[in-house]
């Protein structure tokens, strides 16, 4: 069986915190804010991932209530729902996501974000598309107040 999921994430940008995204410390003036490290490109394949295996949400299995998950890896994350999944009988066909940034600009930090979800997904690194882009200055984005990513994933039975 064949099952595809969404998922979708969005930060606020900030002062004093660090700038991760898609595992990669992003040198950057501002960082997101959020209970773990908030790398929301992480969060929203997580999500995707989730759904495609009927499995909820990230909420559900790491609450922002739950102190043991306070500045939380997001990688950490990402593998605890691999290994979900794969108790299921699930795989990974493929990932694709794209994150929403008016600055920085990222796009020489993506295959490095691919080799990241790569690994942590036991999968080849062509399974995982990753794309930036703006919203040419419109919105909270635009005005660089926050970051979004949104991804679609397929997954398979095993």
């Amino acid at each position: 069986m064949i099952r595809v999921g969404q998922g979708y994430d969005v930060h606020e940008l900030v002062p004093k915190r660090k700038l991760i995204l898609g595992g990669v410390l992003i040198d950057f003036h501002l960082g997101l804010k959020g209970h773990s490290d908030a790398d929301v490109l992480i969060h929203a394949i997580i999500d995707a991932i989730l759904g495609a295996s009927g499995l909820g949400d990230i909420g559900k299995h790491f609450p922002d209530s739950d102190s043991k998950f306070k500045n939380a890896r997001s990688r950490d994350l990402l593998k605890d729902v691999i290994e979900l999944i794969k108790s299921k009988k699930y795989k990974i066909i493929n990932i694709d996501s794209t994150i929403i940034c008016q600055s920085p600009k990222l796009s020489k930090f993506i295959p490095k974000m691919i080799e990241n979800i790569a690994a942590d997904c036991n999968c080849k690194s062509s399974q995982i598309n990753i794309k930036a882009t703006t919203t040419e200055m419109l919105g909270f984005i635009g005005r660089s107040e926050g970051v979004a990513a949104q991804c679609s994933c397929l997954i398979e039975s095993s």
